[in-house]
């Protein structure tokens, strides 16, 4: 039996099931910080419940039961595998490393069948990825050449290095589903094997696709050098469009054309922001301002901005732009979900994204604050991570996995990386 949902279907099409989304708590609450070693303790205790309810629980099946194993990052028991290696870099427990093996393991049973996606957080890229590194950090040399080999033989997929498709008939270009997803998988190989363990050559095909397909979608933007649609929507968001596409793009070393159209195409999603709020549209034309979230707002914007302030270090605007879009998440308080794509925690990593570009002690502490939040409410609100009628209570994107990401990162929040964006 296959595993083929796509969940971040888009919100103006779902706009009751998203509303609760935005909903926000009082953002005047006291402010209950707690000290860094508790959310170190308490990143423990919730790793250990996530894998109880979500591998231990079905006798190391993976599956609980009456559903079908989901072999991905984004929902699925992979994102178990992913928290457990975070907790071996927090902690050092090898234990942890061992497990996230095992799980990836099983995950990589089922994947070839389960999932048509070649991406980190939806498809056999995260299996793959993560396998290739976990077993390398076990030392388990042949295991590791097991999961690269299957890596390049997913990489011959014809239509990864060919465009343009604007249309959309062919692979889409997005991070969850497309091109950027696998690319971003193979930088994920390439941080810990090795930056030349998946070869430019490998790559940059891929690379030049992507911007192809950007300058297609957008010949009939002056203004903006690329776009890209997602099931026919031009997206702007981190999950299915724009901002997770230059993300990833910023990775990689552009020629001079190629970095003024990223630097342009930021400037136009810049000057489209709502007047009011400051805010980012979810989609290109989109008149309402209901999306402060890292999968279709300006959480998702804030941390791109600031990799572009990084890798473009003399335009100040996109420093300028990136602290505005961080104001805005404060300004908007608290979700009242707690993952990553749509919650707290997600909106609480474009704080750390600031406090690693601009050293603010500022930054750092809104990211507590919003940390402590949930170490008091998240199990309350943990019950409201609900997708077309599937809960993810335990998931890494929709629910409690993110959340102990988040407490991990912020034992050493000048390593914090949010999961399956930055790296």
């Amino acid at each position: 039996m296959s595993f083929e949902v796509e969940f971040a279907l888009p919100p103006e099409d779902h706009e009751d099931a998203n509303k609760e989304r935005v909903d926000l708590v009082d953002p005047t609450a006291p402010n209950l910080s707690l000290p860094s070693g508790t959310f170190l303790i308490a990143a423990v205790a919730l790793k250990d419940q996530v894998v109880q309810a979500t591998w231990e629980g079905g006798h190391g099946s993976g599956t609980p039961t009456g559903m079908v194993l989901d072999p991905t990052v984004y929902t699925g028991l992979l994102g178990t595998a992913f928290t457990c290696l975070r907790s071996y870099e927090a902690t050092g427990n090898r234990q942890d490393l061992l497990l996230c093996a095992d799980i990836v393991h099983k995950c990589g049973a089922v994947a070839p069948a389960s999932s048509r996606h070649v991406t980190f957080l939806c498809g056999r890229g995260g299996v793959y990825a993560l396998g290739a590194v976990v077993a390398s950090l076990i030392g388990d040399h042949e295991r590791c050449g097991l999961y690269l080999n299957l890596f390049l033989e997913m990489a011959q997929e014809k239509a990864l290095s060919v465009g343009p498709e604007e249309g959309g008939f062919g692979m889409s270009y997005d991070l969850l589903y497309g091109r950027a997803g696998f690319l971003w998988a193979a930088l994920f190989i390439n941080k810990y094997l090795g930056h030349d363990k998946l070869p430019s050559d490998l790559l940059m095909p891929v690379v030049v696709a992507v911007l192809a397909g950007g300058r297609a979608g957008a010949s009939h933007i002056p203004s903006c050098p690329l776009m890209y649609r997602w099931h026919g929507t031009r997206y702007l968001g981190a999950a299915n469009g724009m901002a997770g596409i230059l993300q990833v793009l910023l990775h990689f070393p552009l020629c001079n054309e190629d970095a003024e159209d990223v630097k342009a195409t930021l400037r136009y999603m810049m000057a489209n922001r709502f007047p009011h709020s400051g805010n980012y549209p979810s989609s290109e034309g989109n008149p309402r301002d209901k999306f402060v979230q890292w999968s279709h707002g300006a959480a998702g914007m804030a941390i791109t901005l600031c990799k572009a302030s990084q890798v473009f270090p003399g335009d100040r605007e996109f420093r300028d732009a990136a602290i505005e879009a961080g104001e805005v998440v404060w300004k908007n308080g608290l979700l009242k979900k707690v993952g990553l794509a749509d919650g707290v925690a997600g909106n609480a990593y474009a704080f750390l994204s600031l406090y690693r570009l601009t050293g603010e002690s500022i930054y750092k502490e809104r990211a507590k604050a919003f940390a402590s939040f949930l170490y008091h409410k998240a199990g309350e609100f943990s019950t409201a991570g609900r997708t077309h009628g599937v809960e993810y209570v335990y998931s890494l994107f929709q629910g409690l996995a993110g959340t102990a990401c988040l407490w991990f990162d912020l034992h050493v929040p000048e390593n914090s990386r949010f999961p399956g964006y930055e790296l």
